[in-house]
């Protein structure tokens, strides 16, 4: 089998890794508890640094690939990023509340005790609020997203948090003491975003410099087509391992949760992507522009959920459950993207 063929089969098939990752990940969290213990210790700042070690891994191939210069350029065709900070800050937070509210209160109100809607719907809300930072790489990268338009979407995005996360949340579940750990954000901006992208520089300037860009793009990227998403499988498996008990201890509310999560995934993305098309945006701009918004930065969610209500809080189980759906719901947006490339020009 060649090395194209064989990368083809690997990414054909990612859903179904996907989820043994995820599968194996509870697994370990419920029967090897001393695995997710141990690595539960390397923490600072309540972000993990396995977890960080990996995702650091998944973005930094995709790094390398900014070219420097390519990013100055990116304020010369700005509509995308008008698109993502619409979409990301004065739509989403909304509808996040909005569907969440609707399924927790009047759908699922049989099912779901007002008390636990409330704080089900913190959860969604934290979620809602906090665009992705570190796996939009990921969903860029399965796209052939422009890796240096998609740096500047992030790293505007991060920009952006640290002025309205906090207020949005507040306005939107009316919570005065709200609170968001400063020190994880920051130091998430910097392991998620500043030092993949300085490395990745320093890495292609080093390697042009020396061997030439023919041999950097031709030779030495490809060896590192399957970092990526071996640096997310194992990502997963890690998250999953941390939170076995909890999801195997929550299976009808995690279905319940799961829905409404699902839906505004969707709803988000072609909020985002559809707008592109009209805006005659290349695709490998308009891709990342809806993947930024549909996925969210759960580790920002999922820390300030335990900082704020604890580690075993029904607001965190709601985080929680954002990670489980977040991963399959974005592959299959991923597929969709892929198949509607030739809606917008190259």
């Amino acid at each position: 089998m060649s090395k194209t063929s064989g990368i083809g089969f690997f990414e054909k098939y990612l859903t179904v890794w996907v989820i043994l990752c995820m599968v194996a990940g509870v697994l370990i969290g419920k029967f090897l508890p001393g695995i997710p213990e141990f690595l539960g210790k390397f923490e600072y700042y309540q972000v993990s640094v396995p977890i960080a070690i990996l995702i650091w891994l998944m973005i930094y191939p995709m790094m390398m690939k900014v070219d420097f210069e390519s990013i100055r350029n990116v304020g010369k065709n700005p509509k995308g990023l008008f698109v993502t900070w619409i979409v990301n800050w004065l739509i989403k937070p909304f509808t996040m509340y909005g569907i969440a509210a609707l399924f927790f209160y009047v759908i699922f109100r049989n099912w779901i005790a007002p008390d636990l809607a409330r704080d089900y719907l913190a959860g969604a809300v934290l979620l809602g609020a906090a665009p992705c930072t570190a796996m939009v790489f990921v969903w860029s990268h399965l796209t052939k997203g422009n890796p240096a338009y998609t740096v500047v979407q992030v790293a505007t995005n991060d920009l952006i948090i640290l002025i309205a996360f906090i207020p949005i949340v507040k306005f939107l579940l009316g919570l005065s003491d709200v609170s968001v750990p400063w020190s994880t954000l920051i130091l998430s901006v910097l392991l998620f975003v500043v030092i993949p992208l300085a490395g990745g520089i320093i890495t292609r300037w080093m390697i042009t410099r020396k061997r030439g860009l023919d041999y950097f793009q031709n030779t030495f990227l490809p060896k590192f087509n399957h970092v990526t998403i071996g640096g997310l499988l194992l990502t997963l498996i890690i998250i999953f391992s941390f939170q076995g008990n909890v999801i195997m201890n929550n299976p009808l509310h995690i279905i319940l949760i799961a829905v409404p999560l699902i839906l505004q995934t969707f709803l988000i993305f072609f909020i985002a992507y559809i707008p592109c098309r009209w805006l005659k945006l290349p695709y490998n701009v308009a891709a990342p522009a809806g993947m930024i918004g549909a996925s969210n930065f759960f580790e920002l969610s999922v820390a300030v959920a335990i900082a704020v209500f604890g580690a075993s809080s029904p607001v965190a189980l709601a985080t929680i459950v954002g990670v489980l759906v977040e991963v399959p719901v974005m592959l299959i947006l991923v597929k969709i993207a892929n198949r509607t490339q030739n809606w917008f020009s190259n």
